[in-house]
């Protein structure tokens, strides 16, 4: 097998988000009768339950009237969106953002991944990354032929923070690491880093000089007056080391239009611009549009979404308690949710097929996140609200089928 086609094997996407219709449920076997019920897709959220931030389709339409001025924008995005959204972001993060040096739209919050790990990572390159964490993070690692360092994070086990390791990435920084790649919240677990562990991250890179890419995409979320400490706030880390990535794409049901930003380090901003003109040219010029709804929304419009979901997360976690087959921790941020089926019986694969054939419940398995996490499941619970706990229900009942 070629070097190449090792790269891409290892950029399966069978159970990614959105891919579960291309899977084959009669490579299992798939005994027992199907549990009827609505379909729900728990891969990712549903902007049909939670719909977009009001005004963001006039704002699109706008974008299209203004014709070929929007269309073809600077490849880094409008000048003047830029500087509306930098400084509503300057405003929430509690740091200073240059719209001109320090920022870029981009096509979604991945888009701005894949740019901020292709301007920072080269052959052999060092990189440190959570263990769970968003699932695109180890396979870009890996396809930009990067050297992973897992540093891990005991969730089930620390309840006022997130149980990073900072020993173990001090260790990393000691043996090279040059990049941390997090996101925080955490994704797929849902839990907020506390502030000493934001401290410890920023202390130890600026003592190792190291760079690091924080995704804050749900950050915005936040449950049951939780704390939130913005990396890029530290004044302790050298801020031409610190890329921050953020997007409408998900609290906001934007995902549709494609938009995300990253601002920090000015000169990964401009390797990024550059990597941008060779990959997509741009975000798409009409969407840079629908930005200026973002954090502009009617009064009272965040607060309630927040506690909607809140209401949905609450119901499926005292699904899962009151069952006595899952371990789950609680989700302080985002619309995650994480949890271990005790004694499962058969692959984690599997498991996922079945429940899709069976029950018409898609999830996203946790090996995605991490070869260990062989008994969990990632859930995105930004659904209808009575669909979500009768999906949650039917997950249940498949599971107690095939434990061990």
């Amino acid at each position: 097998m070629s070097l190449l086609d090792k790269k891409f094997l290892k950029l399966g996407a069978e159970f990614a988000p959105g891919q579960e219709v291309r899977q084959n449920a009669n490579e299992v076997e798939v005994p027992g009768e199907k549990v009827a019920g609505t379909p729900v897709d728990f891969s990712h959220g549903d902007v049909d339950a939670f719909e977009p931030i009001p005004g963001s389709l006039e704002d699109f339409t706008q974008g299209v009237h203004l014709g070929g001025k929007q269309a073809y924008t600077e490849y880094r995005g409008s000048k003047v969106i830029r500087e509306n959204v930098a400084e509503k972001l300057s405003v929430f993060t509690g740091t200073s953002i240059n719209a001109d040096r320090n920022f870029i739209i981009t096509p979604g919050t991945q888009g701005a991944l894949f740019l901020a790990m292709g301007s920072t990572i080269s052959r052999g390159d060092k990189v440190a990354i959570v263990v769970p964490d968003y699932f695109a993070n180890r396979k870009l690692v890996e396809f930009f032929d990067g050297e992973i360092y897992p540093i891990q994070m005991d969730y089930f086990n620390s309840d006022k923070c997130a149980g990073l390791d900072l020993t173990q990435l001090e260790d990393a920084f000691k043996a090279g690491v040059k990049l941390f790649l997090f996101s925080n919240p955490n994704n797929p677990t849902g839990v907020v880093y506390s502030q000493d562990e934001i401290l410890g991250i920023a202390n130890l890179a600026q003592e190792y000089g190291a760079t690091v890419i924080v995704d804050e995409l749900y950050s915005r979320q936040i449950f049951d007056g939780q704390s939130y400490t913005h990396l890029c706030a530290q004044n302790i880390v050298d801020p031409e080391n610190v890329i921050t990535i953020l997007g409408p794409s998900k609290t906001e049901s934007l995902s549709g239009y494609r938009l995300g930003v990253a601002f920090g380090s000015a000169k990964i901003i401009e390797r990024m611009e550059k990597l941008q003109a060779i990959v997509s040219l741009r975000a798409g010029g009409y969407s840079q549009a629908v930005l200026k709804s973002w954090f502009a929304e009617p009064e009272g419009w965040m607060t309630d979404r927040i506690s909607q979901h809140q209401a949905i997360r609450d119901d499926l976690i005292s699904k899962l308690n009151d069952s006595g087959g899952f371990k789950v921790r609680t989700t302080e941020a985002g619309s995650y949710l994480f949890p271990k089926i005790i004694d499962l019986g058969i692959p984690i694969n599997d498991f996922v097929k079945i429940l899709r054939h069976r029950a018409a419940v898609t999830v996203t398995p946790g090996s995605e996140f991490g070869p260990q996490f062989t008994d969990s499941f990632r859930i995105n619970f930004s659904q209808d609200h009575t669909s979500a706990v009768s999906a949650m229900d039917r997950i249940v009942q498949l599971a107690s089928e095939y434990r061990k």
